[in-house]
C-alpha cells in the first residue's frame, strides 16, 4: 500500500531535518527531474515552474544546448587554479564586454551575486573613501558585507554590528538620494528593480537621476543586476531601459543558466582597479559554469529571447491585473510582482503548488513570479487560470 501524501511529505521534512540546518525552513516536497519548464517531485507529480529558481533557470531545466556544453566541459577540462586562464571563461568574459558596448570594461567572475557584491564593496574602497548609500528595502545579499547593503532590517539586525558607513535612503526618491550622497560618498548600490522586495519598479527617470548624482560627487554607481540581468526584462541589464552606464554591473543568477556563477563589470577607470592579488575566489569563473553561461547566451540570441521576453512580461501582466484579488501588476520582461488585496500572499502560493504551479510569496502581499525564458503561451494561459482558481479560492471561497 501507497504512503498517504501526509506520510510522503513528512518522510521529506524529516529527512531534511535530520541532516540540515533551518535557515531555508522545511520544504513539503523534494524535486528529482525537471525538462523544460516543468518539474518532478518523488511522486510524480509535475509542477509547472513560474519561479525558475528564482530568475535562475533562464533556458529552464535540462536545456539540451546547456546540458551538452556542461558535459563536453566536464569531459575535458572540469576545474583549474584562476593562476591560468581558459577558452570558456575568455569567452564569456569577451561577451559580457561587448553586452556592455564599452571597449573600457574588464571582469571578474565569483559564484554568486552576494559575492559579486562584496567585491563591489572592494572595489569602492580603492576610492579612498567609504561611505554608501543603498535603498530601504533593497536585497543584495547575505554575507556580512553584502548584508550591510541590504536595505531589510529583518534580514539586518539579527546580525549586528554591520559595516559602518552605509545608509539607506527611500527607493525611487530622487530627493532623498540627493540629499545623501556628497563628496564623502564611495559608492551608489541600486538594482534596477527590487526584486526581494516584490518585484518594485522605480519611477521613470530615478536611475538617469542616480547617474547624475553620482558623477556630480564622484561615487561610483553600482548597478545590481543580479535578478534583472541577462535579458529578463527584456534587456540584456535592467538599467538599458533608462539608458545609463554605471560604474559597475553585477550579475549571478541565470548567468550561469542554472549553475554558480557571478560577475563584476567594472568600467572606464574603475575597469583596473583591482590590482592582482587584492581580491580572488577558487571556483568562480570555473570552465564547466563558464561553459554553460556561454550555451545560455548562445541560444538567448539565437532565439530572440530579449524581445519576446518583454512581449511574454507585457501578456502575463495584462492577464491577470483584472483578476478578483489582484490590486497591481509590477515588473518588466519575465521578472514581475503581483499584488495582491490582503496578505494572502502565502495561501495563494501554497495553492498554487497544490495545483501544480511554483511560484514565490515575496512578501504577505506580493506574489513574485520569473519564469524561464521558454515559457510557451499555452503554459502562461494556464498559470493564469490558476491564478484566478487560486484567488477565488483564497479570497472567496
Amino acid at each position: 500500500m501507497g504512503k498517504t501524501v501526509k506520510q510522503k511529505e513528512q518522510s521529506v521534512s524529516q529527512r531534511w531535518n535530520s541532516v540540515m540546518q533551518q535557515n531555508y525552513g522545511t520544504p513539503s516536497i523534494e524535486i528529482v527531474r525537471g525538462k523544460g519548464i516543468e518539474v518532478w517531485d518523488t511522486e510524480g507529480k509535475k509542477y509547472i515552474d513560474f519561479l525558475g529558481g528564482i530568475a535562475t533557470n533562464l533556458l529552464g531545466h535540462n536545456h539540451p544546448k546547456v546540458s551538452s556544453a556542461i558535459a563536453n566541459q566536464a569531459r575535458s577540462l572540469s576545474h583549474v587554479s584562476n593562476f591560468y586562464a581558459h577558452e570558456p571563461g575568455l569567452k564569456l568574459a569577451q561577451s559580457l564586454v561587448e553586452m556592455t558596448g564599452d571597449t573600457s570594461a574588464r571582469i571578474f567572475f565569483c559564484n554568486s551575486g552576494a559575492e559579486a557584491n562584496e567585491a563591489a564593496l572592494k572595489i569602492s574602497r580603492t576610492t579612498g573613501r567609504y561611505r554608501i548609500i543603498a535603498a530601504q528595502g533593497a536585497f543584495h545579499g547575505r554575507t556580512m558585507g553584502a548584508l550591510s547593503l541590504t536595505g531589510q532590517p529583518g534580514k539586518r539586525d539579527p546580525f549586528t554590528p554591520l559595516l559602518r558607513g552605509v545608509k539607506h535612503v527611500p527607493y525611487g526618491d530622487v530627493a532623498a538620494l540627493r540629499r545623501a550622497v556628497n563628496r564623502r560618498t564611495a559608492m551608489v548600490i541600486i538594482e534596477p528593480m527590487m526584486g526581494e522586495a516584490g518585484v518594485v519598479v522605480p519611477p521613470t527617470g530615478y536611475l538617469k537621476s542616480a547617474r547624475e548624482i553620482c558623477t556630480k560627487n564622484g561615487a561610483l554607481l553600482v548597478m545590481d543586476c543580479v535578478q534583472t540581468g541577462m535579458g529578463r526584462t527584456g534587456q540584456w541589464f535592467g538599467f538599458e531601459h533608462e539608458g545609463i552606464a554605471p560604474d559597475v554591473i553585477t550579475l549571478a543568477k541565470g548567468l550561469g543558466g542554472g549553475l554558480p556563477l557571478g560577475a563584476v563589470i567594472a568600467l572606464g577607470k574603475y575597469a583596473t582597479a583591482l590590482k592582482p592579488g587584492s581580491h580572488g575566489t577558487t571556483f568562480g569563473g570555473n570552465p564547466i559554469s563558464c561553459s554553460a553561461a556561454n550555451a545560455v547566451i548562445a541560444e538567448i540570441n539565437r532565439s530572440g529571447a530579449l524581445a519576446t521576453n518583454a512581449a511574454k512580461g507585457a501578456l502575463i501582466r495584462n492577464l491577470i491585473s483584472p483578476i478578483s484579488g489582484v490590486k497591481e501588476v509590477r515588473g518588466r520582461g519575465l521578472l514581475i510582482g503581483i499584488v495582491l488585496d490582503a496578505p494572502k500572499a502565502k495561501n495563494i502560493a501554497l495553492w498554487l503548488q497544490s495545483a501544480g504551479f511554483l511560484v514565490n510569496a515575496a512578501n504577505d502581499e506580493v506574489i513574485r513570479i520569473a519564469p524561464a525564458f521558454i515559457v510557451t503561451e499555452k503554459q502562461i494561459l494556464a498559470f493564469v487560470r490558476a491564478f484566478s482558481d487560486a484567488c477565488e479560492e483564497v479570497f472567496h471561497g
